[in-house]
């Protein structure tokens, strides 16, 4: 069997200390101010910490993110195809960008240049987090001796069984970036009304509830989770925050009183998805039965 490289995007927030356990590279992303400043955010926060970029958002310097190119995939994969390693890389949903075609652009380009080599991109229909935990189960099934062909069926098999559910503080951010309607973040800003989203069979994002209050609102979270977990016992259940994370340790208090799983471990979102969510995003992600809760 050749080996392969486990790559994804600055978009998974996942934590680095895992990313690096299970050897996972990470493309890093450019994010910039409407003022003009930018930077490129890796997982380690190098450039910008969290908290620094979110109290920008709070004064009012709103930013932007750019997707990665063809050229910037090339630049990153080729190494890795000249030191002999084929490439499985876990991209964001295309539901939410043309980043997974910039992908597939550059894996042409690259499959013409490297014959002997596999290539393959992965469209996650994942975000946040929830790339995390895709591209981690893609570095497990690796060390379980997977080889890249089966490996990347079983990611697109399973992928919509790993579930997304978030709530954020102001859908303003959201409607800003394209990602939900005007309609839907004139309902979601009514007054202590909190708006319950998840990312959809198509890896889009989709306000399916509301809540009255955070509170309510985390509760809703892990109700939803309870509805779909599949065998919680092996699981590691990720939360991901923007700055909240007061939030995010009483959903991790809620959820392990709660559900029988592994253990819970909150991520910070980092400078991409967080000028598309803003502060006080909460989201949790689980292995079940579907993306969508009951009814």
């Amino acid at each position: 069997m050749s080996d392969y490289q486990v790559i994804t995007d600055a978009t998974c927030d996942m934590n680095q200390d895992i990313l690096e356990a299970h050897h996972i590279d990470v493309i890093p992303m450019l994010v910039t101010f409407n003022d003009g400043r930018s930077f490129l955010h890796y997982p380690d926060f190098r450039n910008f910490k969290a908290k620094d970029f979110y109290d920008e958002l709070r004064k009012g310097n709103l930013s932007h993110s750019t997707q990665i190119t063809p050229a910037t995939y090339l630049e990153y994969f080729s190494p890795i195809l000249e030191a002999g390693k084929d490439i499985l890389y876990i991209c964001f949903s295309s539901g939410m960008s043309n980043t997974y075609e910039s992908s597939l652009m550059a894996v042409k380009q690259l499959k013409e240049k490297y014959p002997e080599r596999t290539i393959i991109s992965i469209d996650s229909l994942c975000a946040c987090g929830g790339e995390g935990v895709f591209a981690v189960q893609a570095a497990l099934n690796k060390e379980a001796g997977m080889d890249i062909e089966t490996n990347a069926k079983w990611l697109n098999d399973n992928k919509l069984k790993l579930a997304h559910y978030f709530t954020v503080g102001d859908l303003f951010y959201l409607h800003k970036g394209g990602r939900v309607s005007a309609a839907t973040a004139i309902v979601g800003s009514a007054l202590s009304i909190k708006p319950i989203l998840i990312v959809d069979e198509e890896g889009k994002l989709k306000m399916i509830s509301t809540a009255h209050g955070k509170r309510a609102s985390l509760k809703k979270l892990l109700t939803m989770t309870q509805q779909t977990i599949v065998d919680p016992e092996n699981q590691i259940l990720y939360i991901s925050h923007t700055d909240c994370l007061e939030d995010a340790e009483n959903l991790k208090a809620a959820v392990k009183e709660a559900i029988p799983c592994k253990d819970v471990i909150i991520t910070t979102v980092g400078p991409v998805v967080g000028t598309h969510t803003g502060p006080t995003h909460v989201c949790l992600f689980s292995w079940g039965t579907g993306r969508r809760p009951e009814k």
